[in-house]
């Protein structure tokens, strides 16, 4: 326990798993949480003269069960390993912590999940810049970015890493920055700084300096990539030969996808439990690998009109050549994870079965090497002709493993025959020891003439030939007689101790040497690690692409075209998410859409509640990344003018711990918008307003749409769809807004949605139809109709158009005094329609005024009463 105590201490914060002969046990609070989260008994017992300990424990063959469920709660794990043999000690059993597993560092595949990345990420704060890295050990894809808070959070909500590391002085500064939640590990300041990360970096990679990344000049980057080093070391991840280089996130090579609009167009993760993501729709893949770029691929859209086209050119000529891409396909898909397999290799934590693997993917790699450099289109012969394959290393692997190898060592034949002579000896002497014994046995049964002497082991004495009594007087001279029995004798011969000892050396010594020639091979594959990470970057690439090529003709997909300049044209579009989830025999109704920044900026989109405003506004978008991300779309043409930011405002939730209600939160998000449009943007609002009242909300949704269209800077391409049926008369005044409405039929007392998008405004939500739908009780209905035919009929009701008309009018916005439906308003302006001002005298005029402020004050008294 004092061994324990001085190990724990260096490791406070993370569950010691505390190797104890054949288990790992933890202690105290370990043992209570780990109780809890892997429902193992907890149980106590002595600790010396000390009182009683919590104590749980667990196999240590049992660890791959138990350390994800550990490690996928949030917490830190520290093993600790025996690392000394108990039986060459006659001491406490020498130990020490060989690794600590945190959420964001791990090879264990059971914590792991094969197409996402598990990335760990590095946050650093330096006045108004932010630097953020990330590194998935997994893989060894190290990347880095810097910029403004903003950029840093949408990086991060982007990546989604398991585990996010930061300077302590800066917790406020961290929780500033993002509202998700992470699991966190605070690191001393010194960790971040500038000159202290360059060393490390310039050290790992053997560098003179960063130049060649193009990261020299990010200072702040720069500080968070040398945090992640040390905190590898500090975890005890020392080979990490394969985390060869470091890269940059360019900014302007992607196009900006903030936080609110990844979570709102659904891109990998719905909001619904039973729902589907666009990841879903997408992500044919046959490799983790190409899943794993997949998800870049939606994050990160390009915004470069050469790079989009290159993506499409392959897509075109898979699509065109169905025996390539299955013939491709039917390589790629045998390739496996050789990312992380080959990562493996650089910790040394890969086991045989995964290094025939290994073979099996670089063999596949060859095929798909062969198959695309001999094709016409240059693009893919030149991917083609880029891979390594890595030729000596499949032979290699070839040569020295044995075929069907186990996990572990001591499980089956690891090291194939013929590679090593005394290893083949040793195999014969264990696994043919049976056969030699019946040798012995014949033998001296022929020399002695006891038909009846027999071959025998037990755990006293070892192998021994056992003679009855009646042919003991036969027994040679130079047998040994070790043991006497009732109705025979046993005895021992050096021939038979000398082979007894071999026998029992064997198995051993195969271990040994199965483990030294096995870790040669890994040494010898260390020498691959650079050029494999290369191949199986274009392995990914056309995997993705190969994706795109089966999905678009099988949806109905058609080719982007990519234009230069800034128009939106799409015809016949449809959301590539619910036409999949349809029931079958039911088609979507695809729509038009046409934005441009000369004639048709802003949309104005009205239309009854479930009329398919938010999913006009949501395919839109999706269409647009899609066609950006190099994949054709779900619509009959497309004419695209790159886009470089696309903005979504979709839905509302209040911030109860951030102390924000769903208006302020719609208000923070529509805030970040506005204040980063760009010529290029594409901006979605949706019901903008509708979390406060109905003339507040009138007038910032006015606001918005105006401030948009008036932007000195920015014509920033906008779909508005709104309730406010009022903002339809903004398109009388501002050019370049135009009405549209989604259009419906009644029939009776029933609604159809038509889901058309069609020229010009509406003015009826038709809420209490879809409450109707709902189910809502037929008394609420019937009632809520009652309201609505009075309210429609009240005075009030008819001024709020020509309120509009004063709106467009007057500059100042100034809302009509005469809009609240109060009958003594009313009543004073009748009286003051009916005064002549033209014949009204002084004296007159101040005796109006007076009875007006008597009716007031008449009207103040009886409300207090």
């Amino acid at each position: 326990m004092k061994q324990y105590s001085a190990i724990k201490a260096k490791y406070p914060d993370a569950v010691l798993l505390f190797r104890v002969g054949d288990f790992y046990e933890m202690f105290g609070q370990d043992a209570v949480k780990a109780s809890a989260i892997l429902g193992i008994t907890l149980t106590k017992r002595k600790n010396g003269a000390a009182a009683e300990m919590e104590l749980a424990g667990f196999p240590h063959h049992s660890l791959d069960v138990y350390l994800p469920r550990l490690v996928r709660a949030g917490n830190r794990v520290a093993i600790c390993d025996q690392l000394e043999d108990p039986k060459l000690t006659k001491t406490i059993v020498k130990r020490g912590v060989t690794e600590l597993v945190t959420p964001g560092l791990t090879f264990n595949e059971n914590v792991l999940h094969s197409n996402s990345n598990n990335f760990l990420a590095s946050v650093a704060f330096s006045g108004n810049m932010v630097g953020v890295a990330f590194l998935d050990i997994s893989t060894g894809e190290f990347l880095c970015a810097q910029g403004i808070a903003e950029y840093a959070e949408k990086l991060l909500l982007g990546f989604k890493p398991g585990e996010v590391i930061y300077p302590k002085p800066y917790r406020e500064a961290f929780d500033a920055l993002t509202d998700e939640r992470f699991f966190t590990h605070r690191m001393e300041d010194w960790a971040f700084q500038a000159d202290f990360a360059v060393e490390k970096l310039t050290k790992h990679f053997g560098t003179l300096s960063l130049k060649g990344y193009g990261i020299e000049e990010m200072t702040t980057a720069i500080c968070a990539s040398g945090a992640v080093l040390q905190y590898l070391e500090d975890t005890k991840h020392g080979k990490t030969d394969h985390i060869s280089k470091i890269a940059r996130i360019e900014e302007d090579k992607f196009v900006w996808l903030d936080r609110f609009t990844i979570k709102n167009l659904e891109l990998l993760r719905s909001s619904s439990d039973n729902g589907s993501a666009l990841i879903d729709v997408l992500d044919k893949t046959l490799t983790p690998m190409g899943g794993r770029m997949m998800r870049r691929w939606m994050i990160f859209p390009l915004k470069d009109k050469h790079d989009i086209e290159a993506r499409l050119k392959v897509v075109d000529k898979m699509m065109a050549d169905a025996v390539f891409s299955s013939e491709l396909a039917d390589s790629i898909c045998r390739v496996g994870d050789l990312e992380r397999l080959i990562s493996k290799v650089s910790a040394g934590r890969i086991n045989p079965r995964e290094m025939q693997q290994v073979k099996f993917s670089l063999m596949a790699m060859a095929e798909v090497k062969m198959k695309c450099a001999g094709q016409a289109d240059e693009v893919i012969r030149v991917q083609g002709e880029q891979i390594n394959g890595a030729a000596l290393l499949t032979d290699k692997i070839h040569r020295m493993l044995a075929d069907n190898p186990p996990v572990a060592f001591g499980k089956g034949k690891v090291i194939a025959d013929g590679v090593d002579g005394e290893l083949d000896e040793l195999r014969k002497i264990a696994f043919s020891g049976k056969d030699y014994l019946v040798e012995i046995q014949q033998r001296e049964q022929e020399r002695t003439g006891i038909s009846s002497l027999k071959v025998a082991f037990n755990s006293v004495f070892g192998y021994y030939l056992e003679v009855r009594n009646t042919h003991k007087d036969k027994v040679p001279q130079d047998w040994i007689r070790k043991q006497t029995l009732t109705q025979a004798e046993r005895y021992i011969t050096a021939e038979l101790k000398e082979y007894e000892d071999k026998i029992l050396g064997a198995e051993e010594r195969i271990n040994e040497l199965e483990t030294r020639l096995f870790n040669e091979l890994i040494h010898f594959a260390g020498q691959f690690i650079s050029p494999i990470q290369f191949d199986a970057g274009i392995v990914s690439r056309l995997d993705c692409l190969l994706s795109f090529a089966s999905v678009s003709p099988s949806f109905g997909y058609q080719r982007p075209e990519i234009c230069a300049g800034k128009e939106l044209r799409l015809t016949g579009g449809r959301h590539p998410v619910i036409e999949r989830m349809l029931p079958p025999g039911e088609v979507y109704v695809a729509n038009d859409i046409y934005l441009d920044d000369v004639s048709q900026q802003v949309v104005m989109i009205t239309g009854p509640n479930m009329s398919g405003k938010s999913a006009l506004l949501r395919q839109t978008a999706l269409i647009v990344l899609m066609a950006q991300m190099g994949c054709y779309v779900p619509a009959e043409s497309a004419e695209i003018g790159i886009i470089d930011k696309i903005f979504t405002r979709v839905g509302a939730s209040d911030n109860i711990s951030g102390g924000e209600s769903t208006f302020m939160v719609e208000m923070n998000e529509t805030a970040g918008i506005l204040n980063n449009l760009s010529d290029r943007s594409l901006v979605l609002l949706d019901e903008i307003g509708r979390g406060t009242s109905t003339y507040d909300g009138i007038s910032i949704a006015w606001a918005i749409a105006e401030f948009i269209h008036e932007h000195t800077t920015a014509r920033a391409k906008t779909l508005f769809a709104t309730h406010y049926h009022e903002l339809n008369e903004m398109a009388r005044s501002f050019d370049r807004i135009h009405n549209y409405n989604v259009s419906v039929k009644e029939h009776g007392n029933k609604v159809i949605f038509l889901r058309k998008l069609q020229p010009g405004g509406s003015n009826h939500s038709f809420g209490i139809h879809v409450a109707r739908m709902a189910g809502m009780p037929q008394a609420v209905v019937r009632r809520a109709e009652d309201v609505l035919n009075n309210l429609e009929q009240s005075p009030g009701r008819s001024e709020l158009s020509g309120t509009i008309d004063s709106i467009v009018e007057k500059s100042n916005m100034q809302l009509s005094f005469f809009q609240l439906d109060d009958p003594l308003l009313e009543q004073i302006r009748a009286d003051i329609e009916k005064t002549d001002i033209n014949t009204l005298t002084p004296v007159e005029a101040l005796m109006k005024l007076n009875e007006i402020k008597k009716m007031v004050a008449g009207s103040k008294k009886k409300n207090r009463v």
